[in-house]
């Protein structure tokens, strides 16, 4: 049995669901604030997540990021060496999703010459009338960046820890293959 660390980064526009997420995720899905205040630099969420089929588990310390720009230097050192990252956009903002590619480029300039695990959540799928985002544009975009796709409603709490499982299960990967490597050189 074995207990593993990752920081996780999340990132996105403002007002995506970013915080929601983190919140609904760390209570089980026992707390949805109604309104919530601008992040304005870093909410740390630590949160432990069995690993299915292994005995093991990823305790994930997650990175809740302001999406404004102007705190982005402030974000560099926070940023620094991240091991998973959760990429999230507003499916009614098309502008929220076409940022992410800007966010997925600063994450990985934080973590160079290293495969950063990844997925693409597209939040507020409760909001299916005013969606601007089409779920295969998404899901091709996030494959074509090696990210896995997944669709919330923090709202209404769907789907909200599937981002999160598959997070751990990545990075309890990543190290499973590293002490293969490890033990062939012993």
């Amino acid at each position: 049995m074995v207990k593993l660390a990752a920081k996780c980064i999340l990132a996105g526009d403002p007002a995506v669901g970013k915080t929601a997420l983190a919140q609904m995720f760390r209570s089980d899905g026992a707390h949805f604030q109604k309104s919530y205040t601008l992040t304005t630099g870093i909410d740390l969420v630590v949160k432990t997540v069995p690993v299915p089929d292994t005995g093991d588990s990823v305790e994930l310390f997650i990175f809740d990021s302001a999406g404004k720009e102007l705190f982005s230097e402030m974000l560099d050192k926070l940023w620094e060496s991240p091991n998973v990252l959760c990429l999230i956009y507003d499916v009614t903002n098309e502008q929220s999703f076409k940022n992410c590619g800007k966010w997925l480029e600063k994450a990985q300039s934080q973590a160079p010459g290293i495969c950063l695990p990844g997925v693409l959540v597209g939040n507020k799928i409760d909001l299916a009338g005013r969606r601007a985002v089409d779920s295969a544009e998404a899901q091709a975009w996030a494959l074509g960046q090696g990210l896995e796709c997944f669709e919330t409603s923090v709202k209404e709490m769907e789907n909200f820890e599937a981002p999160f499982h598959c997070l751990a299960k990545q990075f309890h990967q990543l190290y499973q293959e590293k002490m293969k490597v490890f033990q062939a050189l012993m």
